[in-house]
């Protein structure tokens, strides 16, 4: 299970016709920024892709 301080990468990398991941539901400058937010940003942006259904595994 994943924590709020774990990277909700599932290494399903795809962002089709937007800005979105297809495999952890975060933007391209979320995924890229990471590493730099604080833990508050990250519960900011968990707390968001949980409810719309991410992280997804493809299967």
């Amino acid at each position: 299970m994943f924590t709020t301080t774990d990277s909700p990468c599932v290494a399903v990398c795809s962002t089709l016709y937007d800005d979105i991941c297809r495999g952890c539901g975060r933007t391209a400058m979320e995924v890229a920024e990471w590493v730099f937010l604080s833990p508050d940003e990250k519960q900011v942006i968990w707390t968001r892709i949980r409810a719309e259904g991410y992280p997804r595994r493809k299967g």
